[in-house]
């Protein structure tokens, strides 16, 4: 892990999804089932393995009010189902505490919602455009292209994430492909949709 040095200077690879000397995690398919709507098609494509949808690189700098943290993520492309692989998305645990999403490569979009499930918006996020979440604002990041979407997320040191509250009831809506293009849809008209069919 980096120490706290002033101008402290770590390279990133883009291509590996990786910042010298700063921990990753990848997430799996099989990790993330409780995000997707889509369970009966989740369920087939664990039957043939367990794909990585996202890694994250994280940095941290320095600890407490006043420092900041940043995550170099990336999104495989791929969908269960319809639905995008996309990260768990999370609140901060610090409510107030926002965050900028800084678009390195792909092509996606940062599904928010206020944390009890209203307030729906999404924004595009790519490799020419910054995205800032506000506080009180849960967030997750979709991948709708054909190539790893890559960003940097940058928040406060103390503002902590907190996955919890969206595993419990996750987002209001899902973003899934709609003949050649993403749509966003209620996910309670979307499970309807799958269960009618």
């Amino acid at each position: 892990m980096m120490t706290h040095v002033p101008g402290v200077f770590a390279r990133i690879d883009i291509s590996a999804g990786t910042i010298d000397g700063c921990p990753a995690v990848r997430r799996t398919l099989s990790q993330m089932r409780d995000s997707f709507a889509d369970q009966e098609s989740c369920n087939a494509l664990l039957r043939s393995g367990d794909p990585i949808l996202y890694t994250v690189s994280t940095c941290r700098c320095g600890e407490g009010a006043g420092e900041l943290h940043c995550g170099l993520g990336v999104i495989q492309p791929g969908r269960v189902g319809e639905e995008y692989f996309m990260t768990r998305g999370h609140i901060h645990e610090r409510r107030g505490a926002p965050e900028l999403y800084i678009g390195l490569r792909g092509r996606g979009i940062m599904l928010m919602q206020r944390e009890d499930g209203t307030g729906s918006h999404t924004a595009e996020i790519n490799g020419e455009c910054l995205v800032y979440v506000p506080g009180e604002t849960a967030h997750r990041t979709i991948n709708t292209g054909e190539e790893p979407l890559v960003y940097i997320g940058v928040y406060a040191a103390d503002a902590g994430h907190d996955y919890e509250a969206i595993r419990s009831r996750n987002f209001a809506d899902v973003v899934i492909r709609l003949g050649d293009h993403p749509a966003v849809v209620a996910r309670s008209a979307y499970v309807g949709s799958l269960k009618s069919h």
